[in-house]
């Protein structure tokens, strides 16, 4: 039976990408050693880990003022490091509230110095993106932090605020989705277990001037200008997490880029939002401006019928579609691997579904 994975993350790689690690994992290039194995100061690993930072740069169209680093901790050692480097005792740092790893953030910040939220859809469970033309930020502000998207309740930035602070984006779930114009942000980060690789590397693409005002008593590890200055090689990087960044950047060239990737992600997205808009068995609580094109979340008549959708989705091949435990219902993660085949296969399950349990 097929398997198609829906979950949020770790979530599934290009079948070619798999294929491909899984024909060099105990003999890479011919050097007798798997990629694993390779010291990351060898010639092998400098050419994967050099190969995987111009993919970025050529597919994020990275000005050359940015820094690439591959760090460790995920997201949320980011948020820590972003205040610990760039929020000082006398200012404060402007956040977005949009969900639970927005929340996250938000904690974290608060740590190490003022922290005020400058928008915020707490107040309708996280069910939209606050109409950036209602917010106030300040250019005072240390920086502007947002969460791209949000993997728990489903919803994207279409736009994003422009003219204040320095902007810093959590994309951990939708990075290299769609077209950004990276030139509009100061620090983008992103754990690469979503769209870019296995977990265990976060990507971190940081403009050069920014990364200067940071606070110089941070220790080593926590410091962006270590990754900087060594080309992330300070201490031994993840090697087999920078190596599968490469393969899977190097499938996204070979597929078109973020122009043929946005296409697909959109068609998979609209297909997925349409019958939950024309069905009254199935709802999606989303905002439509807002909603997601990587999570799409949506609800049954009752907690009964979610369970046994979960369920019998698993036996046909659907896996990870059980929604968060925090809001409960249903979530299709449709990330770039995931294929419009599946998606299509889905959407006849659902179908199916509907017509026997309505």
């Amino acid at each position: 039976m097929k398997v198609f994975n829906f979950s949020a993350g770790p979530s599934m790689l290009p079948v070619e990408v798999m294929e491909r690690a899984k024909k060099e994992f105990t003999n890479y290039k011919n050097s007798g050693c798997g990629i694993i194995e390779l010291s990351h100061r060898g010639s092998e690993f400098t050419e994967v880990i050099e190969r995987a930072e111009k993919n970025v740069r050529e597919l994020m169209d990275i000005p050359q003022d940015y820094s690439v680093c591959f760090m460790q901790g995920g997201a949320s050692l980011q948020f820590a490091m972003i205040p610990m480097s760039f929020l000082p005792k006398d200012s404060f740092a402007e956040y977005a509230e949009t969900g639970h790893w927005a929340e996250a953030a938000i904690k974290q910040g608060k740590f190490f110095g003022e922290v005020k939220i400058v928008a915020s859809s707490k107040n309708t469970n996280y069910d939209r993106i606050p109409e950036i033309r209602h917010w106030h930020p300040s250019e005072d502000a240390a920086y502007l932090h947002i969460t791209s998207n949000n993997t728990i309740y489903g919803t994207q930035y279409h736009s994003f605020p422009e003219g204040a602070a320095p902007l810093v984006a959590d994309m951990s779930s939708d990075i290299m989705s769609r077209i950004v114009d990276t030139g509009k942000f100061s620090l983008i980060y992103a754990g690469a277990q979503k769209n870019l690789g296995p977990s265990g590397v976060t990507l971190v693409v940081i403009k050069n001037s920014f990364a200067a005002k940071a606070a110089e008593k941070v220790p080593a590890m926590l410091k962006y200008s270590t990754y900087i200055e060594k080309k992330s090689l300070y201490n031994t990087p993840p090697t087999f997490g920078i190596y599968m960044l490469a393969l899977v950047t190097d499938w996204m060239k070979e597929k078109g880029g973020l122009p043929a990737i946005e296409k697909i992600n959109d068609t998979k997205s609209e297909a997925l939002y349409e019958i939950l808009d024309a069905s009254s068995f199935y709802k999606c609580p989303v905002e439509p401006a807002s909603r997601s094109k990587m999570n799409v979340v949506f609800r049954l008549p009752s907690v009964d019928l979610e369970e046994k959708f979960v369920k019998l989705a698993k036996a046909e091949g659907f896996i990870g579609l059980k929604g968060h435990r925090s809001v409960g219902g249903i979530r299709a993660s449709i990330y770039n691997a995931m294929t419009l085949e599946g998606v299509e296969k889905l959407i006849d399950f659902m179908n199916e579904f509907e017509s026997k349990n309505n």
